[in-house]
């Protein structure tokens, strides 16, 4: 069944540049949810809507009882201005698919065409997932409280582009076992001093001090609390303060990212940044509100899972063009790690990386681009995945 995927190739192409055009943000996602509704009733695939967002779940009733199994695809974009020169660059203005969602919704769809085609043969059935909001690292979770995950025996997704390596060649496919991506969550840091002209700083607190003491604190934990063996990582991406050249502020703010391969060490991060905020602001007179904005846990594929979905490559690609292991698990995270909580199943990755078609270019960058020959590979992976999982 999944060798039906090549011949969609260029099918495949045209509907990833239809929606490469209409990138949006978030939960709210009306264009992007009309495409995906329109595709699944073309195909007559029966679909429910979310209540909280503009997710949808899709099914596929097999013509035989067996188990549940899911494919997931997001569905949101980056507020991002895109400066790649092509004929079906973004229309929407300062937003656009710079992660690949876009291939993910097509790739997931491509499946669909080709497991509804031949659903008489299927023993089970299989749930399609178009989510929201996986930048904001709420999609997942609101799909999960949704109850989507109930009867589900297995859920599968995979990720495009150069996430592991820009050096992995173009349609090759990774999937490994245990931990495959990090948690990722957010810090917010407001200081609090007291706001006086600079000519005088002695007769206000200064939050600006405060923030960079604070900053440099910070580094310490990864430093020289948490150990060498266990991969993490605190940065702070924006701070911002002040208002005149001659004016003490009343407030700084800090944000940053933590990332950790290990739920407690995650844990430890959280605790620590704001324990050193508080104090280090306490200790120059001033105050400091932490909020730790949770995002997603550590991606944790299932062992089996894992080596189903490789062996599923292996038949598409070769033996050559997957991976199974990797040096380290990746430091980005993942909000897929949502429902591999509820059910075993795994995470993959498809490299779309060929310098010749500038396509190695990093996630989250406005030149961002994926090389297209590689969408059919994303939607067969899936269908042999159907295949092997439900015993066909």
């Amino acid at each position: 069944m999944w060798e039906k995927c090549r011949d969609m190739q260029a099918d495949l192409v045209a509907m990833r540049r239809e929606l490469h055009q209409i990138p949006e943000i978030g939960g709210t996602l009306p264009e992007t949810k009309a495409y995906v509704i329109k595709a699944l009733n073309d195909l007559g695939i029966p679909f429910v809507e979310n209540k909280t967002d503009d997710g949808l779940v899709a099914t596929i009733q097999g013509g035989k009882p067996g188990k549940t199994i899911a494919l997931r695809a997001d569905m949101d974009a980056l507020p991002i201005e895109e400066a790649n020169e092509v004929d079906y660059i973004s229309k929407h203005k300062g937003c656009m698919h710079a992660c690949g969602h876009d291939t993910h919704m097509t790739m997931l769809l491509g499946a669909a065409k080709v497991l509804n085609e031949n659903k008489a043969n299927i023993p089970g059935t299989v749930k399609l997932f178009f989510q929201t909001d996986e930048e904001g690292s709420a999609g997942a979770r609101r799909m999960c409280q949704e109850g989507v995950m109930e009867g589900i025996d297995a859920v599968f997704g995979t990720h495009i582009g150069s996430i592991l390596s820009k050096d992995i060649p173009s349609g090759t496919v990774i999937c490994v076992p245990g931990c495959a991506m990090a948690s990722f969550d957010k810090f917010v840091i407001k200081v609090k001093g007291n706001g006086c002209h600079g000519s005088t700083p002695e007769k206000g607190v200064d939050p600006i001090n405060i923030a960079a003491h604070i900053i440099v604190n910070l580094q310490e934990v990864i430093a020289r609390e948490i150990p060498a063996v266990k991969p993490s990582v605190l940065t702070i991406g924006h701070v911002e303060a002040g208002f005149a050249y001659n004016v003490i502020p009343s407030e700084a703010f800090i944000e940053g990212t933590i990332r950790a391969l290990e739920e407690d060490v995650r844990q430890q991060l959280a605790r620590r940044i704001e324990e050193i905020a508080k104090a280090t602001a306490a200790t120059f007179r001033g105050d400091a509100d932490v909020e730790i904005v949770w995002g997603a846990p550590p991606v944790i594929n299932h062992a089996e899972m894992a080596k189903l979905a490789a062996d599923c490559a292996r038949d598409v690609v070769g033996n050559d063009m997957v991976m199974d292991h990797v040096d380290a698990p990746n430091m980005g995270g993942e909000d897929f790690a949502y429902y591999l909580e509820k059910a075993p199943g795994a995470f993959m990755f498809l490299s779309s990386s060929n310098p010749a078609k500038h396509t190695d270019v990093p996630h989250h960058n406005p030149k961002f681009n994926v090389d297209e020959d590689v969408f059919w590979i994303g939607s067969a992976v899936f269908v042999r995945i159907v295949e092997k999982y439900l015993g066909m």
